[in-house]
């Protein structure tokens, strides 16, 4: 933007909100254009801190008339950094995190800022909880509009098929509630292809019972007996009920509480799976995955919902680096094991993991073209998440990362938004992301944003 542009941008929004307007000569402009992944470096001219809807509107309103790229931060916790831009408009929803409870229905209402920590004790104030992301701090906008795997999904579906409806700042202006009753496209198009359709302020979800207590097996195998012990997981998974979501990960094991000093840092695989219901029912459907192999450690228990969606949380600070870039499958052949098994073993930093999640059940409930979400049907997600600190490391861990990905390839039927790298690829990853809706949602762009308010922000995973 021209510096006449600029400021008269920030002049008009400066006198419309009541939130924080911060310029680039701002004392927090460097703390509001950081994100949780610090590989993200990015230096929008200017940052609004809504305070509430009427600020969005405000912000959305001043981007129609200067035209600004636009981009939009909830929890600012999404791998590819999409929360900020550069040379643009950053509306910021993390002041606004908010969330009502109402226990007799059993909905949540939730501001589009907040995080699924805020969620998750709100609902569990009553003995529920919606399906959230696996990283407490992770945000709730972000994650369910690109459809929103976790612990619960198996059971009670993605975190977009628990959504009742959304409060929406479309690209001119209004204020919409998309809902299956009014706008009923943009409602379908928001639940796994929610990028630049607009901003969306709030959101209902239908919450579940659970809790306060769940049961978890984690039991933790050598390295040298990973490729047996995954063949043995995806038999596991195969007859898993729905009632739990069977993962495992080739990784190095963090610091945990009360680990011992001799297991942090061992590269190790993993078999994980909490238990959807009551922790006196669980024992049948966790023995299993005791019996992968010979378990060097036993890190199953019971804990409370909310330790559970947090306990991943120290091992994935603010500020690290990260790239994470994943595959839905239905394959998971002895040779395509034998690969992410040997690819595994040569992680460049051992903070780094490939994550397999198990998917079905409810996840499969809902029609394939009933949300926009385009991977039902698939078997699991495989995930390779690059973690590392040391800035040295960026080419290789990202070579790494991507160096599996690819490989991985012949047996991808699709990709996940939010684990979709750097959006480095913007024009094949659209495909691979949105599948056979990639055509009505860009319909749905264009029937609402005509005139690209917000198409960086659409462009961008």
């Amino acid at each position: 933007m021209s510096e006449i542009a600029r400021r008269s941008l920030i002049s008009e929004l400066g006198a419309r909100v009541r939130g924080t307007v911060i310029g680039r000569d701002h004392s927090e402009y460097d703390e509001a254009r950081a994100v949780w992944n610090g590989l993200i470096d990015r230096h929008p001219e200017v940052v609004v801190r809504c305070a509430d809807t009427d600020d969005v509107v405000a912000c959305v309103t001043a981007a129609r008339t200067h035209r600004p790229i636009v981009s939009i931060r909830g929890g600012g916790h999404q791998v590819a950094g999409s929360a900020v831009c550069d040379d643009g408009l950053v509306i910021d929803l993390s002041r606004m995190r908010d969330v009502v409870v109402d226990p007799v229905v059993r909905t949540a209402r939730v501001q589009g800022g907040a995080r699924w920590a805020d969620v998750d004790a709100a609902a569990q104030a009553f003995g529920l909880a919606t399906p959230g992301g696996e990283v407490s701090e992770t945000g709730v906008a972000g994650l369910t509009l690109g459809g929103g795997l976790g612990l619960m999904q198996r059971t009670h579906g993605l975190s977009c098929d628990n959504v009742l409806s959304m409060t929406v700042v479309t690209a001119d202006g209004a204020v919409r509630t998309a809902s299956a009753d009014e706008n009923a496209e943009l409602y379908w198009a928001l639940r796994g292809a929610g990028r630049g359709l607009g901003v969306v302020t709030e959101f209902t979800f239908a919450l579940h019972p659970l809790g306060p207590e769940v049961a978890a097996a984690a039991f933790v195998y050598p390295a040298e007996d990973a490729g047996a012990v995954f063949r043995a997981w995806r038999r596991l998974a195969a007859e898993a009920p729905p009632t739990i979501a069977p993962q495992f990960a080739l990784w190095a094991l963090p610091p945990f509480p009360g680990l011992p000093d001799e297991f942090v840092g061992v590269p190790v695989a993993m078999a994980i799976g909490t238990y959807i219901g009551e922790p006196a029912d669980a024992a049948p459907v966790l023995e299993p995955f005791q019996g992968l192999g010979e378990p060097i450690l036993d890190l199953s228990g019971t804990s409370t919902w909310v330790e559970a969606q947090s306990e991943f949380d120290f091992a994935l600070p603010d500020g690290g680096r990260y790239y994470w870039k994943s595959h839905f499958t239905d394959e998971l052949d002895d040779a395509t094991i034998d690969l992410i098994v040997e690819h595994a073993a040569r992680r460049p930093d051992p903070n780094s993991a490939v994550f397999v999640r198990t998917l079905g059940g409810a996840i499969d409930r809902i029609g394939s073209d009933e949300t926009a979400f385009a991977h039902r049907g698939a078997r699991f997600n495989v995930s390779v998440d690059a973690v590392w600190s040391d800035p040295a490391l960026d080419d290789d861990a990202i070579g790494w990362a991507r160096g599996l990905w690819n490989a991985l390839e012949p047996v991808s039927r699709g990709m996940y938004v939010n684990f979709a790298g750097l959006g480095e690829e913007e024009g094949a990853d659209g495909a691979l992301i949105l599948g056979a809706h990639e055509e009505r949602v860009e319909r749905i762009r264009l029937a609402y944003d005509p005139d690209g308010v917000f198409a960086a922000a659409a462009a961008r995973p």
